[in-house]
């Protein structure tokens, strides 16, 4: 009896070694990660340090030892913002490289066209640089979010506006993409819920520079708050256009995808120091860098890479990197999709980095649900309210 015990818990061994082989992306000493970025794109600053930040983080854990024996392999492609090479981008990681995961994938219709792919073998799809709401809707297991959506992000920012700063006729500048239209929903949302209006929109294309003509539209409709859903560099050209203009009075409201680093440098050297604000799950660093952990990081990161400081992008690559990592981490040794998503789905910490607490269970999948509202002031982003 005893013997046969041995011999059935050994076959079990066995076993449970041969299903985590058999996993696509994962052998006894690696895992395969893949990320479809924009590296050369209009959301470029997003992507390029969210890839290096991502990157200094797996290597500190191989170099430790992996996770269970395991070296992290993170493959990146770059799709520069345009959908058909996004898809390219994913039948390369996920039929070529077989890989284990997706992280950090960029850009909304471009993340929808790699469901398409990642679907039917239930590859995790873990924090992609989107807050859309269709990121976790409709909800799938393999399906997992960072931060709250574009949509409360910019509902809730309008609703702060209203109450605030007295706005009443919100605008929209936009992408007439998923994006876009998830940041027009948000907006017309708060306007409504405020007893505003939503007056005007002009739509832009990814390479448009010129602005004037919108704004000129924008004016002569009354508009005294306005949504953006532009690239980055387009952010910051709108803006300064509308102060050169003369429309300093109208004030912006940008979404998560707007809340970077580069945008509140950008406006400040165009003459730009206030009338920004923007509703974003996660906070700034600048303010934060008393914390002993995100100074450490800071200069962690900036010894590395030489840079003068880690924008929101090398932000949110750290963070998603870690919370892949603890994923890892809690799944165990026999490492599965199963058992990851199991692990995902249990995990409770605090970003430090990012200034929120992680909090997943089955029935949620954002890894953190605040909106934190900020403010340009004097080339830096301050927070004024944290709201649910």
């Amino acid at each position: 009896m005893k013997l046969w015990k041995a011999l059935a818990a050994s076959a079990a061994m066995a076993l449970a070694g041969a299903a985590a082989q058999a996993e696509n992306g994962v052998t006894e000493d690696e895992v395969k990660i893949g990320g479809a970025h924009d590296l050369s794109g209009i959301f470029a600053p997003f992507s390029v340090p969210a890839v290096k930040a991502a990157q200094l983080y797996f290597d500190e854990v191989n170099a430790a030892g992996g996770v269970h024996g395991r070296k992290i392999t993170y493959i990146v492609e770059d799709h520069g913002y345009q959908v058909p090479k996004a898809v390219q981008a994913a039948n390369k990681l996920v039929n070529r490289d077989q890989v284990f995961a997706m992280l950090l994938n960029l850009g909304t219709p471009h993340n929808l066209a790699m469901f398409k792919l990642m679907g039917p073998k239930g590859i995790p799809n873990i924090s992609p640089l989107t807050t859309a709401r269709q990121m976790i809707d409709p909800p799938e297991p393999w399906k997992f979010s960072a931060n709250a959506s574009y949509y409360d992000g910019v509902r809730l920012t309008s609703e702060y506006m209203a109450a605030e700063h007295g706005s009443s006729t919100f605008c929209l500048m936009y992408l007439p993409t998923d994006f876009g239209i998830e940041i027009k929903e948000g907006l017309k949302a708060g306007a409504d819920a405020s007893g505003g209006t939503f007056a005007v929109e002009t739509k832009h294309k990814p390479d448009e520079t010129d602005f004037s003509g919108a704004l000129g539209k924008l004016k002569d409709g009354g508009c005294d708050t306005v949504g953006l859903a532009l690239g980055v560099s387009q952010i910051i050209n709108a803006i300064a256009t509308a102060n050169k203009l003369g429309m300093s009075d109208m004030k912006f409201v940008l979404s998560s995808a707007g809340f970077h680093t580069v945008v509140a440098k950008g406006l400040a050297a165009q003459g730009v120091m206030s009338g920004v604000y923007a509703g974003a799950g996660w906070q700034d660093l600048e303010a934060r860098l008393g914390e002993p952990a995100v100074g450490a990081w800071v200069k962690a990161y900036t010894e590395a890479t030489g840079e003068k400081f880690p924008g929101s992008g090398a932000l949110l690559g750290r963070s998603a990197a870690e919370l892949l990592v603890r994923g890892l981490e809690a799944a165990g040794p026999d490492l599965s999709h199963e058992t990851f998503i199991a692990g995902m789905e249990g995990l409770n910490y605090d970003d430090e980095i990012a200034g929120y607490t992680v909090s997943m269970d089955p029935g949620n999948h954002v890894s953190g649900t605040a909106v934190f509202v900020s403010a340009v002031e004097n080339g830096s982003w301050k927070l004024l309210q944290t709201l649910e």
